[in-house]
Protein backbone atom coordinates (compact mmCIF):
# COMPACT_ATOMS: atom_id res chain seq x y z
CA UNK A 1 0.00 0.00 0.00
CA UNK A 2 1.49 3.33 -0.85
CA UNK A 3 2.34 5.44 2.37
CA UNK A 4 0.36 8.90 2.61
CA UNK A 5 3.80 10.71 2.35
CA UNK A 6 4.55 8.84 -1.35
CA UNK A 7 1.84 10.85 -2.99
CA UNK A 8 1.65 13.79 -4.53
CA UNK A 9 -0.63 16.93 -4.20
CA UNK A 10 -3.01 15.72 -6.85
CA UNK A 11 -3.03 11.79 -5.48
CA UNK A 12 -3.82 12.95 -1.96
CA UNK A 13 -6.80 15.40 -3.16
CA UNK A 14 -8.01 12.62 -5.40
CA UNK A 15 -7.60 10.24 -2.04
CA UNK A 16 -9.94 12.85 -0.05
CA UNK A 17 -12.60 13.25 -3.00
CA UNK A 18 -12.82 9.32 -2.96
CA UNK A 19 -13.27 9.34 0.83
CA UNK A 20 -9.52 7.72 1.32
CA UNK A 21 -8.21 9.55 3.58
CA UNK A 22 -8.70 12.74 5.14
CA UNK A 23 -6.84 16.22 5.76
CA UNK A 24 -6.39 15.65 9.26
CA UNK A 25 -5.05 12.08 8.78
CA UNK A 26 -2.57 13.68 6.02
CA UNK A 27 -1.91 16.62 8.31
CA UNK A 28 -1.06 14.55 11.35
CA UNK A 29 1.14 12.39 9.13
CA UNK A 30 2.93 14.75 7.56
CA UNK A 31 3.40 16.53 11.42
CA UNK A 32 4.89 12.77 12.40
CA UNK A 33 7.47 12.86 9.98
CA UNK A 34 8.62 16.40 10.71
CA UNK A 35 8.78 15.46 14.18
CA UNK A 36 10.80 12.12 13.15
CA UNK A 37 13.34 13.77 10.20
CA UNK A 38 13.69 17.29 10.93
CA UNK A 39 16.10 17.30 13.63
CA UNK A 40 18.59 15.55 11.08
CA UNK A 41 17.63 17.40 7.84
CA UNK A 42 16.88 21.06 9.05
CA UNK A 43 13.98 21.89 7.04
CA UNK A 44 11.82 23.56 8.99
CA UNK A 45 12.22 27.04 11.27
CA UNK A 46 8.79 26.99 12.23
CA UNK A 47 6.19 24.08 12.71
CA UNK A 48 2.69 25.68 13.49
CA UNK A 49 1.37 22.54 14.60
CA UNK A 50 -1.35 23.39 15.78
CA UNK A 51 -2.73 26.06 13.16
CA UNK A 52 -2.02 23.26 10.81
CA UNK A 53 -4.67 20.93 12.34
CA UNK A 54 -7.36 23.70 13.16
CA UNK A 55 -7.25 24.58 9.35
CA UNK A 56 -7.24 20.36 8.46
CA UNK A 57 -10.34 19.92 10.71
CA UNK A 58 -11.70 23.28 9.03
CA UNK A 59 -11.31 21.65 5.80
CA UNK A 60 -12.40 17.84 6.29
CA UNK A 61 -16.31 19.77 7.51
CA UNK A 62 -16.00 22.20 4.74
CA UNK A 63 -15.70 19.13 2.31
CA UNK A 64 -18.68 17.15 3.91
CA UNK A 65 -21.07 20.17 3.90
CA UNK A 66 -19.74 21.40 0.26
CA UNK A 67 -20.83 20.00 -3.24
CA UNK A 68 -17.38 18.97 -4.54
CA UNK A 69 -18.12 21.06 -7.89
CA UNK A 70 -17.41 24.75 -5.09
CA UNK A 71 -14.35 23.47 -3.20
CA UNK A 72 -10.30 24.30 -3.92
CA UNK A 73 -8.56 21.98 -5.96
CA UNK A 74 -6.43 21.24 -2.75
CA UNK A 75 -8.36 21.56 -0.17
CA UNK A 76 -6.66 19.81 2.82
CA UNK A 77 -3.58 19.22 1.35
CA UNK A 78 -0.34 19.93 3.37
CA UNK A 79 2.21 22.57 2.38
CA UNK A 80 4.81 24.58 3.65
CA UNK A 81 6.21 28.77 2.77
CA UNK A 82 9.59 29.71 3.15
CA UNK A 83 10.68 32.04 5.96
CA UNK A 84 11.48 34.71 3.94
CA UNK A 85 7.75 35.32 3.27
CA UNK A 86 5.28 37.25 5.33
CA UNK A 87 2.72 35.26 6.94
CA UNK A 88 0.24 36.82 9.28
CA UNK A 89 0.60 35.86 12.80
CA UNK A 90 3.38 33.34 12.61
CA UNK A 91 7.27 33.86 12.86
CA UNK A 92 8.84 34.95 9.76
CA UNK A 93 12.95 35.22 11.20
CA UNK A 94 14.39 35.73 7.37
CA UNK A 95 17.02 33.14 8.96
CA UNK A 96 18.32 35.95 11.14
CA UNK A 97 19.07 36.45 15.10
CA UNK A 98 17.92 40.01 14.41
CA UNK A 99 15.00 38.74 12.93
CA UNK A 100 14.12 36.28 15.56
CA UNK A 101 10.85 37.22 16.85
CA UNK A 102 9.62 38.84 14.03
CA UNK A 103 5.55 38.10 13.33
CA UNK A 104 4.23 40.45 10.57
CA UNK A 105 0.71 41.79 10.56
CA UNK A 106 0.07 40.73 6.83
CA UNK A 107 0.09 37.39 4.89
CA UNK A 108 2.19 38.03 1.53
CA UNK A 109 0.07 37.58 -1.77
CA UNK A 110 1.39 34.61 -2.39
CA UNK A 111 0.69 33.07 0.76
CA UNK A 112 -2.99 34.24 0.71
CA UNK A 113 -3.43 32.67 -3.31
CA UNK A 114 -1.94 28.94 -1.66
CA UNK A 115 -4.18 29.14 0.61
CA UNK A 116 -7.33 30.29 -0.97
CA UNK A 117 -5.97 27.24 -3.30
CA UNK A 118 -7.24 24.77 -0.36
CA UNK A 119 -3.07 24.11 0.83
CA UNK A 120 -2.38 23.95 4.60
CA UNK A 121 0.75 25.22 5.86
CA UNK A 122 2.44 22.90 8.24
CA UNK A 123 5.10 25.96 9.01
CA UNK A 124 7.92 27.98 7.46
CA UNK A 125 10.71 26.41 5.99
CA UNK A 126 14.67 27.18 6.37
CA UNK A 127 16.17 29.66 4.57
CA UNK A 128 20.08 31.64 5.15
CA UNK A 129 20.26 34.46 6.56
CA UNK A 130 18.29 37.71 4.24
CA UNK A 131 18.20 34.42 1.43
CA UNK A 132 21.45 35.85 0.37
CA UNK A 133 23.33 32.42 -0.08
CA UNK A 134 23.19 29.44 -2.26
CA UNK A 135 23.70 27.04 0.65
CA UNK A 136 21.16 26.88 3.27
CA UNK A 137 22.47 27.97 6.97
CA UNK A 138 21.81 30.38 9.56
CA UNK A 139 22.04 30.91 13.15
CA UNK A 140 18.38 30.75 14.10
CA UNK A 141 18.14 26.95 13.51
CA UNK A 142 21.29 25.91 11.51
CA UNK A 143 21.82 24.18 8.61
CA UNK A 144 19.40 22.48 5.67
CA UNK A 145 20.79 19.18 4.51
CA UNK A 146 19.81 17.09 1.90
CA UNK A 147 17.78 13.73 2.61
CA UNK A 148 20.07 11.71 0.12
CA UNK A 149 23.02 12.30 2.42
CA UNK A 150 22.81 14.63 5.44
CA UNK A 151 26.19 15.16 5.53
CA UNK A 152 26.00 17.74 2.32
CA UNK A 153 23.70 20.50 1.73
CA UNK A 154 20.60 21.20 0.84
CA UNK A 155 21.51 23.97 -1.24
CA UNK A 156 19.73 27.49 -0.67
CA UNK A 157 18.31 30.03 -0.61
CA UNK A 158 14.94 27.44 -0.39
CA UNK A 159 16.75 24.93 0.93
CA UNK A 160 14.44 23.99 3.99
CA UNK A 161 11.27 23.97 1.13
CA UNK A 162 13.37 21.29 -1.37
CA UNK A 163 14.93 19.31 1.90
CA UNK A 164 11.12 19.10 3.29
CA UNK A 165 9.94 17.69 -0.26
CA UNK A 166 12.36 15.19 -0.69
CA UNK A 167 12.41 13.81 2.67
CA UNK A 168 7.97 13.86 2.23
CA UNK A 169 7.40 16.13 4.64
CA UNK A 170 5.51 18.39 2.40
CA UNK A 171 4.52 17.12 -1.10
CA UNK A 172 5.35 20.36 -2.22
CA UNK A 173 6.19 23.76 -1.18
CA UNK A 174 6.77 27.37 -2.02
CA UNK A 175 9.92 28.74 -2.56
CA UNK A 176 12.06 31.83 -4.04
CA UNK A 177 14.38 32.54 -6.27
CA UNK A 178 16.71 35.55 -6.92
CA UNK A 179 19.64 33.79 -8.19
CA UNK A 180 19.42 30.39 -8.31
CA UNK A 181 17.67 29.44 -4.96
CA UNK A 182 14.36 27.30 -6.25
CA UNK A 183 16.93 25.62 -8.61
CA UNK A 184 19.89 24.80 -6.79
CA UNK A 185 18.33 23.67 -4.01
CA UNK A 186 15.96 21.52 -5.98
CA UNK A 187 19.15 19.83 -7.63
CA UNK A 188 20.43 19.23 -4.46
CA UNK A 189 17.31 17.26 -3.24
CA UNK A 190 16.63 15.55 -6.54
CA UNK A 191 13.21 17.37 -6.65
CA UNK A 192 11.64 19.72 -9.40
CA UNK A 193 12.15 23.21 -8.84
CA UNK A 194 10.53 26.19 -11.39
CA UNK A 195 11.72 29.71 -11.37
CA UNK A 196 8.88 31.88 -13.12
CA UNK A 197 9.23 34.48 -15.94
CA UNK A 198 9.68 38.09 -14.38
CA UNK A 199 6.91 39.33 -13.37
CA UNK A 200 4.67 35.81 -13.26
CA UNK A 201 3.94 35.81 -9.43
CA UNK A 202 3.50 39.12 -7.14
CA UNK A 203 5.67 40.25 -4.54
CA UNK A 204 2.80 42.03 -2.76
CA UNK A 205 1.64 43.61 -0.65
CA UNK A 206 4.73 44.55 1.38
CA UNK A 207 7.41 42.91 -0.92
CA UNK A 208 9.26 44.75 -3.99
CA UNK A 209 10.77 43.17 -7.10
CA UNK A 210 12.54 46.30 -7.38
CA UNK A 211 15.48 44.70 -9.22
CA UNK A 212 13.79 42.84 -11.26
CA UNK A 213 15.57 39.46 -10.23
CA UNK A 214 13.48 37.83 -7.68
CA UNK A 215 10.34 36.03 -7.65
CA UNK A 216 8.05 33.11 -6.07
CA UNK A 217 8.00 29.64 -7.44
CA UNK A 218 7.04 25.83 -6.54
CA UNK A 219 9.46 23.43 -5.07
CA UNK A 220 7.36 19.79 -6.03
CA UNK A 221 8.23 15.68 -6.66
CA UNK A 222 5.82 15.93 -10.09
CA UNK A 223 5.49 18.25 -13.15
CA UNK A 224 2.16 18.43 -12.94
CA UNK A 225 1.90 19.79 -8.57
CA UNK A 226 4.68 22.17 -9.82
CA UNK A 227 2.13 23.65 -12.45
CA UNK A 228 -0.80 23.34 -9.91
CA UNK A 229 1.12 25.23 -7.02
CA UNK A 230 2.03 27.93 -10.09
CA UNK A 231 -1.89 28.05 -10.92
CA UNK A 232 -2.43 28.77 -7.80
CA UNK A 233 0.23 31.84 -7.53
CA UNK A 234 0.09 33.84 -10.97
CA UNK A 235 -2.26 36.02 -10.12
CA UNK A 236 -1.01 39.68 -10.29
CA UNK A 237 -2.61 42.47 -7.38
CA UNK A 238 -2.78 45.96 -8.22
CA UNK A 239 0.26 47.99 -7.52
CA UNK A 240 2.44 45.45 -8.94
CA UNK A 241 5.39 47.27 -10.54
CA UNK A 242 5.69 44.68 -13.49
CA UNK A 243 2.66 42.07 -13.77
CA UNK A 244 2.59 39.44 -16.57
CA UNK A 245 -0.98 38.87 -17.11
CA UNK A 246 -3.39 36.20 -15.90
CA UNK A 247 -2.58 33.31 -17.94
CA UNK A 248 -4.80 32.41 -20.94
CA UNK A 249 -4.53 28.65 -20.18
CA UNK A 250 -3.92 26.97 -16.58
CA UNK A 251 -0.04 25.83 -15.92
CA UNK A 252 -1.76 22.68 -15.88
CA UNK A 253 -3.17 22.17 -18.64
CA UNK A 254 0.32 23.12 -20.61
CA UNK A 255 1.61 20.26 -18.34
CA UNK A 256 -0.81 17.58 -19.45
CA UNK A 257 0.18 18.71 -23.13
CA UNK A 258 2.61 17.02 -25.06
CA UNK A 259 4.61 19.92 -27.14
CA UNK A 260 5.74 19.55 -30.33
CA UNK A 261 9.19 18.92 -32.30
CA UNK A 262 11.49 22.25 -30.39
CA UNK A 263 14.94 23.04 -31.37
CA UNK A 264 17.05 23.31 -28.16
CA UNK A 265 19.88 24.93 -27.71
CA UNK A 266 22.55 23.28 -25.10
CA UNK A 267 26.08 24.52 -23.54
CA UNK A 268 28.26 23.40 -21.06
CA UNK A 269 30.89 25.84 -20.34
CA UNK A 270 29.80 27.98 -17.34
CA UNK A 271 29.57 32.25 -18.13
CA UNK A 272 32.50 32.70 -15.81
CA UNK A 273 36.01 32.21 -16.26
CA UNK A 274 38.40 29.82 -14.37
CA UNK A 275 34.89 27.56 -13.40
CA UNK A 276 34.57 24.50 -15.04
CA UNK A 277 31.47 22.43 -14.94
CA UNK A 278 32.10 18.65 -12.59
CA UNK A 279 32.18 15.00 -14.32
CA UNK A 280 29.12 14.41 -12.90
CA UNK A 281 27.35 17.90 -13.88
CA UNK A 282 28.60 17.16 -17.68
CA UNK A 283 27.23 13.50 -17.11
CA UNK A 284 23.92 14.06 -16.12
CA UNK A 285 23.75 16.98 -18.63
CA UNK A 286 24.69 14.31 -21.72
CA UNK A 287 21.88 12.16 -20.10
CA UNK A 288 19.29 14.98 -20.41
CA UNK A 289 20.13 15.67 -23.93
CA UNK A 290 20.23 11.91 -24.83
CA UNK A 291 16.30 11.99 -23.63
CA UNK A 292 15.74 15.13 -25.49
CA UNK A 293 16.78 13.70 -28.72
CA UNK A 294 14.78 10.52 -28.22
CA UNK A 295 11.58 12.53 -27.81
CA UNK A 296 12.37 14.08 -31.11
CA UNK A 297 13.54 17.35 -29.96
CA UNK A 298 16.64 18.70 -31.80
CA UNK A 299 19.38 19.70 -29.49
CA UNK A 300 22.06 21.85 -31.14
CA UNK A 301 25.10 22.85 -29.18
CA UNK A 302 26.19 26.18 -29.23
CA UNK A 303 28.86 28.93 -27.09
CA UNK A 304 27.46 30.14 -23.83
CA UNK A 305 25.83 33.30 -25.05
CA UNK A 306 26.02 35.03 -21.46
CA UNK A 307 29.05 37.68 -21.46
CA UNK A 308 31.03 36.93 -17.98
CA UNK A 309 30.75 40.85 -17.76
CA UNK A 310 27.08 40.14 -16.74
CA UNK A 311 28.72 38.88 -13.07
CA UNK A 312 30.29 42.23 -11.13
CA UNK A 313 27.07 44.21 -12.11
CA UNK A 314 24.85 41.26 -11.17
CA UNK A 315 27.03 41.85 -7.69
CA UNK A 316 26.49 45.47 -7.20
CA UNK A 317 22.17 45.23 -7.54
CA UNK A 318 22.34 41.93 -5.04
CA UNK A 319 24.44 43.64 -2.65
CA UNK A 320 22.78 47.13 -3.27
CA UNK A 321 19.43 45.58 -2.41
CA UNK A 322 21.18 44.20 0.84
CA UNK A 323 22.69 47.32 1.59
CA UNK A 324 19.20 48.98 1.49
CA UNK A 325 17.91 47.08 4.36
CA UNK A 326 16.74 49.06 7.35
CA UNK A 327 19.91 47.56 9.97
CA UNK A 328 21.16 49.85 12.09
CA UNK A 329 24.83 49.83 12.83
CA UNK A 330 24.66 48.92 16.24
CA UNK A 331 22.91 45.52 15.33
CA UNK A 332 25.65 44.78 12.70
CA UNK A 333 26.89 41.85 15.44
CA UNK A 334 23.65 39.96 14.87
CA UNK A 335 24.37 39.41 11.33
CA UNK A 336 26.48 36.51 10.14
CA UNK A 337 29.63 37.51 8.39
CA UNK A 338 28.48 36.59 4.64
CA UNK A 339 25.24 38.78 5.62
CA UNK A 340 27.41 41.54 6.49
CA UNK A 341 29.85 40.89 3.23
CA UNK A 342 27.42 41.66 1.24
CA UNK A 343 26.00 44.72 3.70
CA UNK A 344 29.34 46.57 3.47
CA UNK A 345 30.15 45.60 -0.08
CA UNK A 346 26.88 47.34 -1.17
CA UNK A 347 27.19 50.34 0.90
CA UNK A 348 30.35 51.59 -1.24
CA UNK A 349 28.06 51.65 -4.71
CA UNK A 350 26.35 55.30 -5.42
CA UNK A 351 22.80 55.62 -6.92
CA UNK A 352 24.44 56.25 -10.42
CA UNK A 353 26.25 52.81 -9.98
CA UNK A 354 23.30 51.34 -9.41
CA UNK A 355 21.48 52.21 -12.35
CA UNK A 356 23.76 51.79 -14.17
CA UNK A 357 24.12 48.12 -13.15
CA UNK A 358 20.37 47.47 -13.61
CA UNK A 359 20.55 49.37 -17.20
CA UNK A 360 23.59 46.50 -18.12
CA UNK A 361 21.68 43.75 -17.43
CA UNK A 362 18.81 44.65 -19.08
CA UNK A 363 20.46 45.39 -22.15
CA UNK A 364 22.79 42.32 -22.11
CA UNK A 365 20.30 40.21 -21.20
CA UNK A 366 17.71 41.52 -23.84
CA UNK A 367 20.52 41.06 -26.71
CA UNK A 368 21.04 37.24 -25.57
CA UNK A 369 17.30 36.52 -25.71
CA UNK A 370 17.14 38.30 -29.01
CA UNK A 371 20.11 36.06 -30.29
CA UNK A 372 18.60 33.17 -28.85
CA UNK A 373 15.35 33.96 -30.61
CA UNK A 374 15.55 31.07 -33.10
CA UNK A 375 15.70 28.17 -29.83
CA UNK A 376 12.55 26.93 -27.88
CA UNK A 377 14.80 25.75 -24.52
CA UNK A 378 17.96 26.01 -23.41
CA UNK A 379 19.97 23.13 -21.08
CA UNK A 380 22.70 23.68 -18.89
CA UNK A 381 24.03 21.80 -15.95
CA UNK A 382 21.96 23.09 -13.09
CA UNK A 383 25.00 23.38 -11.30
CA UNK A 384 28.64 22.55 -11.67
CA UNK A 385 29.10 20.45 -8.50
CA UNK A 386 27.41 18.29 -6.63
CA UNK A 387 25.98 19.01 -3.15
CA UNK A 388 28.55 20.09 -1.08
CA UNK A 389 29.57 18.98 2.20
CA UNK A 390 27.55 21.60 4.94
CA UNK A 391 30.76 23.39 6.36
CA UNK A 392 32.21 23.94 2.65
CA UNK A 393 31.04 27.36 2.48
CA UNK A 394 32.26 28.67 5.44
CA UNK A 395 34.98 26.54 6.58
CA UNK A 396 37.68 29.62 6.01
CA UNK A 397 36.24 31.92 7.49
CA UNK A 398 36.42 34.87 5.02
CA UNK A 399 33.25 35.60 3.37
CA UNK A 400 35.01 36.39 0.08
CA UNK A 401 36.21 33.06 0.19
CA UNK A 402 32.81 31.84 0.50
CA UNK A 403 31.63 33.93 -2.06
CA UNK A 404 34.28 32.51 -5.14
CA UNK A 405 33.08 29.00 -3.42
CA UNK A 406 29.93 29.90 -4.40
CA UNK A 407 30.91 30.98 -8.12
CA UNK A 408 32.52 27.29 -8.43
CA UNK A 409 29.29 26.07 -7.15
CA UNK A 410 26.63 27.43 -8.93
CA UNK A 411 27.38 29.38 -12.40
CA UNK A 412 24.39 28.87 -14.18
CA UNK A 413 21.71 29.83 -12.30
CA UNK A 414 21.95 33.61 -12.13
CA UNK A 415 21.66 34.64 -15.61
CA UNK A 416 18.38 33.37 -16.51
CA UNK A 417 17.04 35.85 -13.27
CA UNK A 418 18.79 38.53 -14.89
CA UNK A 419 16.98 37.30 -18.35
CA UNK A 420 13.68 37.38 -16.54
CA UNK A 421 13.12 34.00 -18.15
CA UNK A 422 11.31 31.15 -16.90
CA UNK A 423 13.76 28.34 -15.82
CA UNK A 424 13.58 24.83 -14.16
CA UNK A 425 15.77 21.81 -12.74
CA UNK A 426 14.91 18.54 -13.51
CA UNK A 427 15.93 15.69 -11.34
CA UNK A 428 17.28 13.31 -14.10
CA UNK A 429 20.29 12.02 -12.70
CA UNK A 430 22.18 10.35 -9.91
CA UNK A 431 25.51 10.13 -9.64
CA UNK A 432 27.85 8.47 -6.72
CA UNK A 433 24.52 8.58 -4.53
CA UNK A 434 23.86 12.19 -5.30
CA UNK A 435 20.90 14.36 -7.21
CA UNK A 436 22.25 16.17 -10.18
CA UNK A 437 19.82 18.36 -11.82
CA UNK A 438 20.02 19.71 -15.17
CA UNK A 439 18.08 23.18 -16.39
CA UNK A 440 16.12 23.68 -19.06
CA UNK A 441 15.42 27.68 -19.74
CA UNK A 442 12.69 29.01 -21.78
CA UNK A 443 11.36 32.45 -23.41
CA UNK A 444 10.62 35.40 -21.48
CA UNK A 445 6.59 34.42 -20.52
CA UNK A 446 6.60 31.08 -21.94
CA UNK A 447 6.28 29.17 -18.53
CA UNK A 448 3.71 26.99 -19.76
CA UNK A 449 5.65 25.83 -23.42
CA UNK A 450 8.81 25.25 -20.71
CA UNK A 451 6.17 22.82 -17.85
CA UNK A 452 5.38 21.56 -21.08
CA UNK A 453 8.69 20.36 -22.12
CA UNK A 454 9.62 19.09 -18.68
CA UNK A 455 6.46 17.27 -18.03
CA UNK A 456 7.10 15.36 -21.59
CA UNK A 457 10.56 14.74 -19.69
CA UNK A 458 9.61 13.42 -16.92
CA UNK A 459 6.71 11.06 -18.65
CA UNK A 460 9.92 9.64 -20.52
CA UNK A 461 12.36 9.55 -17.47
CA UNK A 462 10.25 9.40 -14.22
CA UNK A 463 11.56 10.31 -11.41
CA UNK A 464 8.99 10.61 -8.65
CA UNK A 465 10.28 7.11 -7.07
CA UNK A 466 13.83 7.63 -7.35
CA UNK A 467 14.06 8.12 -3.30
CA UNK A 468 16.80 9.04 -1.24
CA UNK A 469 18.83 6.52 0.53
CA UNK A 470 15.92 5.09 3.01
CA UNK A 471 13.25 6.30 1.26
CA UNK A 472 11.04 9.06 2.12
Amino acid sequence: MTALHELDAHAMADAMAAGETTSVELVEHHLARVEQHDATLGAFVTVTADAALEAAHAADARRRSTSARDLPPFLGVPTAFKDLTPTAGVRTTLGSRLMADHVPDVDAHVVTLVQLAGFVSLGKTNTPEMGLSSYTDNDVVGPARTPWDPTRTAGGSSGGAAAAVAAGLVPLAQGSDGGGSIRIPSSCCGVFGFKPSRGRVSAGPTGSDWSGLSGDGPVARTVRDAAALLDAMAHPMPGDLRPLPEPAEPFAAWAARRPERLRIARWVDPYLPGVTASASSVQAWEHATDVLRSLGHEVVDVENPFPPALEPQFNVVWSSGMAAAPIPDAALDLLRPTTRYWLERGRTYSAAELARAIQFLEATTRDVVTSMAGFDAWLTPTLALPPQPVAWFTESGDPAEDHRRELDFTPYTAVYNMAGVPAASLPLSVVDGLPVGVMLAGRPGEDGPLLSLCAQVEQADPWHDRLPPGGR
